[in-house]
């Protein structure tokens, strides 16, 4: 197939579901085009991907536009995270792509790059959402302890959720990254798009199966050569968590984690270090390293000797959607994870084999120590998670489902032109087009 890929930002390492599955198609035959949002520091992540992709076309969107974009939807439906991006010259990108006719399909990477996918005329048109997010701002509204972040799920919430509603009037297919993401989608549809039957003049909760046949789920990958165990001996006595740290989830669990989980650890273990591994620690991260237990890193440019090193990694996130690729990562490593319970519900992995569950601050405790203290079942609750990763995490497998929908939103359409619908108020504030 010929794909047109549309992302508001740059796949990377880092933004590594788009980055996996952009390599994994490539592989695969697919041709690839890439238009996404790119900056001065995109360059690296760029020429890696020009090595797979047939073509790549960057438009640089500035914070202070992104930031016009979003007040100017303030008044409209159109959620501010799809419209920070929303920039014309990427439209205009987009627009000229698909009058091209060369493409079979495009996959539209994320609510922030949803709306360009409406200036596709001839394209049939998958969305890849990867989370529902109005059920991450739902959850970042009851645990986050960052007053900015809840104030900002609390004004895109409401927009959010009719949006992600309406998404399968929008798009051919949809996918997510996990069941839970899909069927959070699938419930909004159910409750938020209603209809009227030819017989009757009230309006019902949508019992149409339409929606949940065009939602699939296709779940993360992960890189097994690149992330292989390492030849390194593993510290004593340390943790690790790693991830993008201005993330206001991962911000979140590594309070948690030094605060509340930490003090009952070294309650029994006091030489127990810490390692949060992480881009962009902001300043409440960065203050938990005036314990001297405690290194908060700041950017790496290799992730894994931090992870592959530590004796435990943990995920003890607060809140939080979908696939979490520090769990897979570390997994993948051959590291044991202790991590939450929801962050390994989309996961099929076993407790107790493949990784340990917690969700208190002593359950935390009691299988990190548990751990520490018995090496031998450290290192086979770390081989066994290798072994699953190996077994459902493969980006060639996660690209051959994601060949499936392909088919399927090809298929929809017939080789027609499809004309959808348009949220009320999206064209006044961001003069999107009124039909497609």
């Amino acid at each position: 197939m010929h794909i047109l890929f549309l992302s508001s930002y740059v796949p990377s390492p880092i933004r590594v579901r788009p980055y996996g599955f952009i390599r994994a198609l490539a592989r695969r035959g697919h041709r690839v085009t890439l238009v996404c949002g790119a900056g001065v520091e995109d360059g690296p992540a760029l020429n890696v991907l020009r090595d797979v992709c047939t073509r790549i076309i960057t438009v640089h969107v500035s914070k202070a536009r992104m930031i016009g974009n979003a007040l100017r939807a303030l008044p409209g439906d159109l959620p501010l995270q799809a419209a920070l991006s929303f920039d014309q010259r990427l439209r205009e990108a987009v627009r000229a792509e698909d009058r091209s006719g060369r493409y079979d399909v495009a996959h539209i990477e994320h609510l922030r790059a949803s709306a360009l996918g409406y200036a596709l005329m001839r394209t049939p048109a998958v969305l890849d959402s990867v989370d529902s997010i109005s059920l991450l701002f739902e959850r970042t509204l009851r645990g986050s302890p960052s007053l900015k972040s809840r104030a900002l799920a609390l004004l895109d919430l409401a927009r959010t959720r009719i949006y992600e509603a309406r998404y399968t009037h929008h798009f051919e297919q949809v996918i997510v990254s996990s069941p839970e993401d899909a069927w959070a989608l699938r419930t909004l549809h159910r409750h938020l798009c209603p209809y009227r039957a030819p017989d009757r003049p009230e309006w019902f909760a949508n019992p149409s199966d339409q929606a949940a046949e065009s939602i699939s789920v296709v779940p993360n990958g992960v890189d097994l050569e690149y992330f292989a165990p390492q030849p390194i001996a593993r510290e004593r006595a340390t943790i690790v968590f790693s991830g993008k740290m201005s993330y206001h989830a991962n911000e979140a669990a590594a309070l948690y984690l030094v605060r509340e989980i930490m003090p009952l650890v070294w309650a029994s273990r006091p030489e127990t270090r810490v390692v949060i591994a992480g881009s962009a620690p902001p300043p409440s991260v960065r203050s938990l390293a005036t314990d001297r237990r405690v290194t908060v890193t700041g950017y790496l440019e290799d992730l894994r000797p931090a992870i592959a090193g530590a004796t435990v990694a943990v995920a003890p996130l607060r809140y939080g959607v979908g696939i979490q690729n520090k769990v897979l990562e570390a997994m993948a490593l051959a590291t044991p994870v202790v991590a939450a319970r929801q962050a390994a519900r989309a996961l099929h992995a076993v407790e107790g084999r493949d990784l340990l569950l917690a969700e208190q601050p002593y359950e935390y405790a009691d299988a990190i120590l548990n751990l520490i203290d018995d090496l031998q079942r450290a290192a086979t609750i770390g081989a066994a998670g290798r072994r699953y990763v190996e077994r459902y995490h493969t980006w060639d497998a996660a690209a051959e489902r994601l060949e499936r929908v392909y088919s399927a939103a090809i298929a929809a359409t017939n080789g027609s032109v499809r004309t959808r619908a348009f949220l009320n108020g999206v064209s006044k504030t961001l003069t999107l087009p009124a039909s497609r």
